[in-house]
């Protein structure tokens, strides 16, 4: 079974492309497309308020914490890639089954 293209395992944890909708509501992170996760966020796009709203919430629900999630690409964008730092077998466990 190939993993899909919303995330994939590299060394030393996991690089995840995330379609993010600033002002969705409520923060949730769930799957979306096969090539990228789903994350709505409360917080608007401004002053960079998303990006730390997103981090903190794959942090939350990857188990990690915040240091270990970094925007790799996409600082602006709604979609970005991002990496998330840790012991690949277990994230790609919880990435499945988003």
């Amino acid at each position: 079974m190939s993993e899909p293209a919303a995330w994939r395992a590299v060394d030393g944890g996991l690089a995840i492309a995330v379609r993010v909708t600033p002002r969705g509501g409520r923060d949730a992170l769930a799957a979306g497309t096969p090539e990228h996760l789903a994350a709505r966020l409360a917080a608007a796009p401004v002053d960079g308020a998303a990006n730390a709203a997103l981090i903190a919430l794959v942090a939350k629900s990857f188990g990690v914490p915040k240091r270990a999630v970094t925007i790799v690409a996409g600082e602006t964008a709604r979609l970005k890639r991002l990496h998330v730092a840790g012991d690949t077998p277990a994230l790609a466990e919880i990435a499945a089954a988003l």
